[in-house]
Formats: structure tokens, C-alpha cells, sequence
């Protein structure tokens, strides 16, 4: 294989949106296009001592790194694997007395590996870290400032024995990691953990309504056997079919935003103006802003009030979720779902985070029977608005399928858990431990609707006993983060 399994793409150059890549053979959905190790990756800095910083996997217990006592690891074979790119920064770190932040370290590890192999293409590199986009013309004021005070403090950490370079190289560095930094989520695929550069990536243009998506492997070093590894990539999925010669675009943004929503947070973290298909024609702003329809469909007046009371609310909601005050949170959803329902459509994004609020919420209060019911109407609406094969919606119906068979509604339960299962096939693949995770869940709910439809009475009496030594997790504490978002940007 050439390039590194890169032979089935190639680099192209179209008007207005720069480089872009393009398929060279036929793509069903599912299939994995390129799969790309990171040129060099960190854990964030508030992570440093739960993440493994080989293969990004949150463990119970790690090991240390003895020398700078910053670095920790799964196990020997993680250390072992990371000494190459760790080499320097462990001697840099002792040196300077403490580690740097996350993204003077990225740089280093960047700078490192280009001292060790030279500038220009790296083994199966599409482009040169040299030839990637730093968007350092169109950074504000503010963004300048951070970016002098980062080429400030990376010079205080680069050790003097190293190769020294230049000011315009390493601004040009913080750009591309400012711009191209990619988000590295934990093995279950639900907290951002650190942030890595993937060139190959890099060239794929946004779409709102992509034909790909990007997957997160963090590779798999248990093996007893070394040459059964398998390195931390990332994976570019097919979602659709996709014929040679067809662009292979991402989603670098949620779709669950209106057209203008998204376009200016495009604008705003990626410089460009999105001219997709879904922008240039709003298509599904008519479902994210549905109004009750019928005999007595509500004034103007009434939907504006009733959004502005939704925003009010979902300010509150926030500040209650970060003090923990999560039965004021459920208190915050009931009230705003009262006044929603007569006015907002089934699939008004308003509705919709309200609803998803409160499923998750009411999960992790184990009030099942109200979580699943609300679960069960924020599916209906996603499935309305997102791709058929986008992950988002995979996790959400799968989050739903948990919440029901909690609540003992194991029909529909099973039929959720098949319906994400059938999803994240596509987007994560068979072997990633998310899917693995959701194999076990199907046939462990298929087993229980047969016994089920058996005999009710004693699936109840079963499942009473079973829930004291239960397989199924019973739902984390509710994040105030959203859902890793593709690339690592400051709001």
C-alpha cells in the first residue's frame, strides 16, 4: 500500500475552498476510506493524571513516568511505545521545572518530530505539516495576543540543545494547532481528553450534510502478543455511498443548529463561509423551528416568547448543572416543557435540548418511566432532522434504549439498542468498544424479550433479582460538556 493506505484518496484543489480531497475508488457505507496515527497528540492539561498518554483510554490505575513524574501510562507496553515522542519532552520538562500547557507541548512534540525526520512529507503524510492551513491572518486581536503569549512561553520550554527555529515556523505551528487540532475523545467515546494533528485529515473540506465522518480509535495494546497491536487513528467512514471522484467531506460542527447558527460558528472558529447545500437552501430550518400546526396554531407572538423562554431557561439549566443542583434542573425542564408543548413542533431544536436535558438528567436520578418517555420524543425529532448514519444520533438513540430498559420497557428498550447498533456499525465499525459495548446490551435485551414474552410475570420477578448484580451501567453523572465536537476549538 502506498501512503500509508492513503491510495485510495487523492489531494485536489478546488476554487474558493482551497485543497480538498477526493475519492479514487467506489466507498459503501461503513467502509473505512484512510485510517491516519496522529503526527504527534497530548492529553489536556486537567486530564493529565487519568489519561493514559499513549493510547488516550481513561484506567482506574496508571503508571508514572519515573524521570519527570508528569507522563502516565497504562502499562509498560503504552510506555514503551510512547518513549520516541516522549524522549525529549521528559528532559525538557525536568529542565523547566514543570510541564507546560497542553498546547506549548503539542508544538514541542511537533518541533521534535520534525528535528528527528526533517521537514517535507513524513511517511504516508498527504501534505507537509509546512503546507497546512495556520488561518494566522484572520486571528482577532485577542487571538494574536494568545498567540504571542504561547510563542512566549514555548521559547522559555524549548530546550537550547535542541534545533532552533524559526519565530514564523513556530507561529506558523500554533496556527495549524489553533485551527487543525483535532479532538481525541476517551475510549467510550463521550469526554473530549486531548487534542492531536492530523495532517491526511486536515484536507477534508466541511459539509453540513457530509458524505464521511470521523472516528476516534485509541487502538488497542493488550494484546499478549505485540504484533496484534494496534495503533491510537483516527478512521475516515464512508456514511453514504460514495462513486470515484466524489469529494469526501466532514462535518466539522453538530447539524442540530439552524443554517445561520452554523455558518456563524463556522465563520467564527474556522474562517470560511459555508456554501453547502443545507446552508445555501436552509434545508431542515422548517423542521428546527416547527410550531404547533392545526386549528389553533400560535401567534408570532407566542412562538417568539415561548423561544425567548426556552433561551432564559436553558441559561439556568446550565448554571444549575454546574452547582450540581440537578433536581432544580429537572424542576427547570418540567416548567419549560409546559409552556413549550402547546406552541413548539415534535422536532423544534428548543424542545428538542430541553427534552435531551431531561432524559439525561432523570437517568442519572434513576426516575426512569419519566427519562424514557422524554428520550423516546427527542429520538422521534432527531430522526426527523439528522443524517440516517450520523453518530450523534447513534449515541442519542442508544442513550434512549438504555434509559428504557432501565425503566422496564424492554420492547422498546431492545428495539433502540438495535436501531443504534445498526448506526454506530456504520460510524464507529464493528471492532471499536463503543459498538462492542452495544453487542453485548443487544443480545442481553433480546434474551430478556423473549423470556419476556413468555412469561411477563416471571421476567419481572427475574429481572427484580438480576438488577441487584445488573450488566447494564446505570447512567454517569450528567456532563456539562456537549459531545466532542471534531475539531478542538475555544468557543
Amino acid at each position: 500500500m502506498t501512503k500509508g493506505g492513503m491510495e485510495s484518496v487523492e489531494v485536489f484543489t478546488t476554487e474558493g475552498k482551497g485543497r480538498g480531497l477526493k475519492s479514487q475508488k467506489e466507498f459503501l457505507p461503513g467502509d473505512v476510506i484512510f485510517a491516519e496515527p496522529a503526527y504527534a497528540a497530548v492529553v489536556f492539561d486537567s486530564l493529565t493524571h487519568v489519561i493514559c498518554h499513549t493510547c488516550f483510554k481513561r484506567q482506574e490505575r496508571l503508571h508514572r513516568c519515573g524521570q519527570c513524574k508528569f507522563a502516565y501510562y497504562c502499562d509498560r507496553t503504552c510506555q514503551r511505545a510512547a518513549w520516541l515522542n516522549h524522549k525529549n519532552e521528559c528532559s525538557a520538562i525536568k529542565r523547566h521545572g514543570k510541564a507546560p500547557t497542553e498546547n506549548i507541548r503539542l508544538a514541542a512534540r511537533i518541533l521534535w518530530k520534525m528535528e528527528r525526520e526533517g521537514s517535507g512529507l513524513s511517511e504516508g503524510c498527504l501534505v507537509s505539516i509546512e503546507e497546512l492551513q495556520n488561518h494566522v491572518d484572520s486571528f482577532g486581536e485577542e487571538e494574536k495576543k494568545e498567540l504571542r503569549a504561547d510563542v512566549e512561553s514555548f521559547l522559555e520550554f524549548w530546550p537550547p540543545q535542541c534545533q532552533q527555529f524559526g519565530m514564523q515556523l513556530i507561529s506558523h505551528i500554533f496556527g495549524v494547532i489553533s485551527c487543525n487540532g483535532f479532538t481525541l475523545s476517551d475510549q467510550r467515546g463521550l469526554q473530549a481528553v486531548g487534542v492531536g494533528i492530523f495532517p491526511n485529515l486536515c484536507q477534508a473540506n466541511h459539509d453540513c450534510w457530509p458524505n464521511c465522518t470521523v472516528v476516534f480509535n485509541n487502538g488497542n495494546h493488550e494484546a499478549v502478543r505485540s504484533m496484534f497491536h494496534t495503533q491510537m487513528r483516527i478512521e475516515l467512514r464512508a456514511l453514504n455511498k460514495i462513486s470515484p471522484g466524489d469529494e469526501l467531506t466532514v462535518s466539522y460542527v453538530d447539524f442540530l443548529s439552524l443554517s445561520e447558527e452554523r455558518r456563524k460558528q463556522l465563520k467564527k472558529q474556522y474562517y470560511f463561509d459555508c456554501t453547502c447545500e443545507h446552508c445555501k437552501k436552509q434545508l431542515k430550518d422548517d423542521l428546527m423551528l416547527a410550531v404547533k400546526a392545526g386549528e389553533s396554531k400560535p401567534s408570532a407572538d407566542t412562538v417568539k416568547e415561548v423561544i425567548q423562554l426556552s433561551k432564559d431557561t436553558l441559561e439556568k439549566i446550565n448554571k444549575a448543572r454546574m452547582e450540581g443542583q440537578y433536581h432544580e434542573v429537572v424542576k427547570l425542564c418540567r416548567d419549560c416543557l409546559k409552556k413549550q408543548e402547546p406552541v413548539l413542533g415534535d422536532t423544534n431544536i428548543y424542545l428538542l435540548r430541553i427534552l435531551s436535558i431531561a432524559s439525561e438528567v432523570l437517568s442519572y436520578l434513576q426516575m426512569f418511566e419519566e427519562a424514557a418517555d422524554y428520550a423516546k420524543r427527542m429520538v422521534d425529532g432527531y430522526l426527523k432532522i439528522y443524517h440516517p448514519n450520523n453518530a450523534q444520533l447513534g449515541m442519542a438513540v442508544m442513550r434512549a434504549g438504555v434509559t428504557h430498559w432501565h425503566a422496564g420497557l424492554i420492547e422498546a428498550g431492545h428495539g433502540l439498542i438495535c436501531k443504534a447498533y445498526a448506526i454506530l456499525l456504520i460510524t464507529h465499525g464493528p471492532s471499536h468498544p463503543i459498538t462492542k459495548d452495544l453487542e453485548v446490551m443487544r443480545v442481553q435485551t433480546e434474551m430478556e424479550l423473549r423470556m419476556f414474552q413468555q412469561n411477563e410475570f416471571m421476567y419481572y420477578k427475574m429481572r427484580e433479582a438480576a438488577l441487584k448484580n445488573q450488566k447494564i451501567q446505570v447512567m454517569p453523572e450528567p456532563s456539562n460538556e456537549n459531545a466532542p465536537s471534531l475539531f478542538h476549538k475555544k468557543e
